[in-house]
């Protein structure tokens, strides 16, 4: 059957269906003027009748029928059968048609008032129907709906929804407003809001508060949660975390347990375990309990509740025992006042000729001996605390830990120094010496201009010349340079020996340094941290050489030395205040070593430092200080009068001009990281730019050469996700 026998059929079928009033409606005059109104009635009841059809003659049919323009993508092929064995009103009719394209992979969308037939994966990106509430649109057309939701996580339904949706089209939560957005056919997002109804409902675990009498909330929470799953080893969800059947919470201030089950009876069962293990002791006065600390450092929590519950223990000497209990270690002064290079034990190191810094040696911190006396003992191995006292006054003590013992925030302090230097220099002159007479005369002149110095002067270049090639070698090993540039020179001969009669030097220079270096570290609050990137030079501070009885020469000579951290060097502490202010005490310094320094007095070095107190937001940048220095230097040496002669005086001078310019300067940004997600995705981030660098820097590949490789760090593996929150 031809295309155009299906479009015949098509309207035939239309215009039998029509019902007879419309005919005589329209009478003769229809069949001589071309009516400008629907094919149909919008009202009209139709038959369809397409078998095995051409996809585009039947879409213009429906078009036709429904008096609406439809286009069709050019992807659109294929044959279709739509049919109905009883007339339908025109909506049916459209709606039977897209449940037939369906079948075949097409569909129809709204976009820009025009109905579009398309394929189905490409209609979810060009549909225009976008609906919060609800749409009235039904059957098989494509539209987007946005489901707000009220008391459930719109991650927890995405699981449970993807499945429902078609291959085709997509389904995305918006974590920020807690929303879902779907896309997919009419007749599925009312399904899909059927089941997000009765999902989303406020949550029907039971919550009560018990408050005990007995124990300590944080010593029976662990146990109940375990007891209440079975003996499983679960942490405590934060509620809304359906992690377990049963969540037990710690109320601190009232030393109460909150209980959330999501039935009656697991929570009555969990009630029946808190009053079963709230039971009295069978002691009357102290007794010892252990408790381990999961953040703070047990040394320095001891002293600090001796000192808070002092008073009201029974143990006594617990206030002499708060400053002589707790062992001295290397202590927080940030003692930056010299160079934080010299600590003090450098020239014993060396020596002894070890000659490493005392830095590298020495322990990070002294290692912390028990915390005696009073009834809170400190055990630095296990980090925990040996409380010996009532119950009354436990439970005090107890509540005082849970509040002190939290994750301490961490500050990520990044550095950056830049420094640039910019240096031009020129120099011309002309020295030439001359001797006038003849061989044998008494009595000889001689004339001439020298400037400068080493071999840069003509007359300690024509001694050189005259020694011949040691001559040279001797003025070089003497640390006499030759002047840089362009020499030209006329050599004379005295005698047996070449000299020079005339010199002339020119010379053009211009260097740049572009120095940027980015020391970074990480340092919990209230701490401080220090990071050393650079050389250990040593330093001579001492000799000694002890004169022989016998034979008057030297025995037993040696030489004491100091070592010195000499580069990149950044100190910090760190405060982190309201608002996420961070306050730093910084001390940074940029150091090196001056080339060609090294005497007997030891090197010289070029040091830049700064030390300074600020304050700035998380994550904004700030400027330490720096350097903006600009040098200019002239010389003009030259015979008075004659080097003053226009163009001939260039003969009598010798100029020379140089300019540097020095810019340094030194940013800080810290960064607050409160969580292990912080940190986590600051040292994944830090972590994979490193690869990058890794992977780019690899070997080029070469017939003649084997490919070794180069090292690359492995690919970091995710952590798995933590059921309860940070503490």
């Amino acid at each position: 059957m031809s295309r155009l026998q299906h479009i015949g059929i098509a309207l035939l079928s239309v215009l039998i269906a029509t019902n007879s009033q419309s005919a005589q409606l329209n009478g003769g005059a229809a069949q001589n003027v071309r009516s400008t109104k629907p094919a149909v009635r919008p009202r009209s009841p139709v038959t369809l009748n397409f078998v095995s059809a051409d996809v585009e003659a039947v879409t213009r049919a429906i078009g036709v029928m429904m008096d609406r323009q439809i286009i069709i993508d050019p992807r659109v092929k294929g044959t279709i059968t739509v049919y109905s064995e009883q007339p339908v009103s025109i909506a049916e009719g459209y709606r039977i048609y897209l449940a037939a394209m369906r079948g075949i992979g097409f569909t129809v969308v709204e976009s820009g008032g025009f109905l579009k037939v398309l394929p189905e994966p490409e209609a979810k990106l060009q549909a225009d129907n976008v609906a919060i509430e609800g749409s009235g649109i039904r059957g098989d057309q494509i539209v987007t709906q946005i489901f707000v939701l009220q008391h459930e996580i719109a991650n927890n339904l995405l699981a449970v929804l993807r499945p429902l949706i078609t291959p085709n089209n997509s389904i995305n939560a918006n974590p920020g407003n807690n929303s879902l957005v779907v896309t997919d056919y009419a007749d599925n997002l009312q399904r899909i809001a059927k089941i997000i109804s009765a999902m989303d409902v406020p949550g029907a675990a039971d919550i009560e508060i018990v408050p005990l009498k007995h124990s300590v909330a944080a010593d029976l929470a662990p146990l109940v949660q375990r007891l209440a799953d079975g003996g499983a080893a679960a942490g405590g969800g934060a509620p809304g975390q359906a992690n377990s059947a049963v969540n037990v919470l710690v109320d601190a201030r009232s030393n109460g347990l909150i209980l959330r089950a999501s039935n009656p009876t697991r929570l009555a069962a969990a009630r029946a375990i808190v009053d079963q293990l709230d039971q009295p002791t069978s002691g009357n006065g102290n007794e010892a309990h252990v408790v381990f600390l999961k953040n703070a450092d047990a040394v320095k929590l001891a002293a600090v509740l001796r000192a808070a519950f002092g008073a009201s223990s029974s143990a006594t000497g617990a206030g002499s025992a708060i400053g002589g209990g707790t062992p001295t270690g290397p202590g927080n002064n940030f003692g930056i006042a010299g160079s934080p290079a010299g600590n003090g034990a450098g020239t014993g190191a060396g020596a002894s000729g070890v000659g490493a810094s005392s830095a590298s040696t020495a322990p990070l911190s002294a290692s912390a001996g028990p915390s005696t006396g009073g009834f809170v003992q400190a055990d630095p191995s296990t980090n925990s605390l040996i409380i010996t006292a009532a119950e009354p006054l436990y439970r005090q003590v107890r509540a005082a830990i849970e509040q002190l013992d939290v994750r301490r925030a961490q500050v990520y302090v990044e550095s950056l120094v830049v420094k640039i230097d910019n240096a031009k220099a020129a120099r011309f002159g002309v020295q030439w010496q001359n001797l006038f007479g003849d061989k044998g005369d008494s009595r000889i002149t001689g004339v001439g201009t020298n400037f400068g110095t080493s071999l840069a002067n003509i007359i300690n270049g024509t001694a050189a010349v005259a020694g011949g090639r040691s001559g040279v070698a001797a003025a070089l090993q003497n640390n006499r340079s030759a002047p840089t540039g362009l020499n030209v020179g006329v050599l004379k001969k005295v005698g047996d020996f070449y000299t020079l009669g005339a010199v002339a030097n020119l010379f053009e220079g211009q260097g740049g340094a572009n120095v940027m270096s980015t020391p970074n570290l990480v340092v919990l609050d209230n701490e401080e941290a220090r990071i050393v990137i650079g050389q250990n030079v040593p330093f001579v501070t001492g000799s000694y050489a002890g004169a022989g009885a016998s034979t008057g020469g030297t025995v037993n000579p040696f030489q004491t030395v100091d070592r010195k951290d000499v580069g990149l060097t950044l100190k910090v502490k760190v405060q982190i205040g309201a608002g996420n202010t961070v306050r730093l005490q910084v001390y940074q310094e940029n150091s090196n070593v001056v080339p060609g320094s090294s005497g007997t007095e030891g090197p010289t070095l070029d040091k830049s430092a700064i030390e300074a107190s600020v304050a700035v937001d998380d994550g904004d940048i700030i400027v330490l200080g720096g350097l903006l220095k600009d040098e200019y230097i002239d010389g003009d040496d030259g015979v008075p009068g004659l080097s003053k002669i226009p163009l001939i005086g260039r003969l009598f001078s010798s100029e020379n001009r140089s300019r540097v310019k020095t810019n340094l300067m030194v940013f800080l940004r810290p960064v607050v990281m409160r969580t292990a997600d912080d940190g986590r995705r600051l040292s994944l981030d830090r972590y994979e730019s490193i690869r990058a660098l890794q992977q780019q820097s690899q070997p080029r590949s070469d017939l003649l050469l084997p490919d070794t490789g180069a090292p690359i760090v492995p690919v970091p593996t995710q952590p798995a996700a933590s059921g309860g929150t940070a503490h």
